[in-house]
């Protein structure tokens, strides 16, 4: 019988057959594969900084035009809600003329309806980013029996545009500003 050397160097010129020089025994080519670091460098996949930066820049546009949008739906539902509770404020108002034969001061109301109003501030009612407050704003009750106007005042300092909404004995309410 051959030497083993010389049987495995006479099958490497086979190209089915790859010599395993780490074991000394002879394998097919397919499952001797040896990844060096020059091969493993080709095969890598992977992105490119210039699709990376793609891939951010249009994320940020994408952001760009889309925070615009949510904050003004924002506000827009904060605006709704006001006017909501404009309305309730007129319908208790009614409610509360009919039994005292005057309508309720904003305290009164914020009493009425357990604090649904907001917070109390003097003679003025904090509703998230909407002041409440009435003309005059410490009316008597004479001035009361003839009639109210609240104003809803929304006013951010990171805001640019002032919305003021006014609600007044008829039950009409007024969007005054913008």
């Amino acid at each position: 019988m051959e030497n083993t050397n010389d049987s495995l160097n006479s099958l490497g010129n086979l190209p089915h057959l790859v010599k395993d020089e780490v074991t000394k025994g002879v394998t097919f080519g397919v499952f001797s594969k040896k990844r060096t670091k020059r091969t493993a460098s080709k095969n890598i996949a992977g992105f490119s900084l210039i699709e990376l930066l793609l891939v951010v820049v249009t994320i940020g546009i994408l952001v760009a035009m889309a925070v615009p949008k949510l904050q003004q739906t924002v506000r827009m539902a904060e605006n709704g809600q006001t006017f909501a509770t404009m309305r309730s404020i007129s319908s208790t108002q009614v409610g509360y003329f009919s039994s005292h034969g005057r309508f309720a001061r904003l305290t009164e109301l914020n009493n009425i309806m357990s604090g649904a109003l907001g917070t109390t501030r003097v003679n003025e009612i904090d509703r998230g980013k909407f002041v409440l407050s009435m003309t005059p704003a410490a009316p008597t009750d004479l001035e009361l029996k003839d009639g109210y106007t609240i104003i809803a005042t929304r006013n951010q300092a990171n805001e640019t545009i002032v919305y003021i909404y006014k609600l007044t004995e008829s039950g009409e309410i007024r969007q005054i500003l913008p």
